[in-house]
């Protein structure tokens, strides 16, 4: 299948091998595993930061896996569920950044056209955001908007 934002193919890569069930190399118990990440949320770490922090650190490879629960469960039974989704923040992040340099570099017309893009997207996962009931129907994605929440 074409990549979304260009006319090429996309690159083949190494696809995760289909494991159902958790590994028996793995220490840590269901119970130890989600204190764990309850424990490193209220630490203000992201999702996808404490997947990283379990793998590397605790040898979880996956918590899904381990708990038969994803790592949002768990966070939304104990009230640590994220106002706005991960990869929505990734997305404003990198729009912000791209906007301040577009502010330095008025002439650069490929950062331009990448804002746009990135825009685009953000807009396409805030609509799937407010249809699933993630993101209530009031909420708007402005740049302004973006730069207030992430400070």
């Amino acid at each position: 299948m074409a990549k979304m934002h260009a006319r090429r193919r996309g690159k083949s890569a190494s696809a995760k091998p289909l494991v159902t069930e958790n590994p028996e190399w793995v220490t840590m118990s269901k119970e130890e595993i989600e204190q764990m990440v309850v424990k490193l949320a209220k630490e203000g770490m992201t999702s996808s930061k404490i997947g990283l922090v379990l793998r590397d650190n605790y040898a979880v490879p996956s918590v899904r896996l381990a708990t038969g629960k994803t790592m949002y469960e768990i966070l939304q039974e104990n009230g640590l569920k994220p106002e706005i989704p991960d990869d929505l923040m990734a997305l404003m992040r990198r729009a912000i950044n791209v906007n301040d340099h577009m502010q330095e570099n008025k002439k650069d017309m490929a950062n331009n056209r990448n804002l746009q893009l990135i825009e685009s997207k953000i807009r396409r996962l805030v609509k799937y955001y407010k249809r699933n009931d993630v993101l209530p129907r009031t909420w708007e994605y402005s740049l302004k908007n973006a730069e207030l929440l992430l400070e």
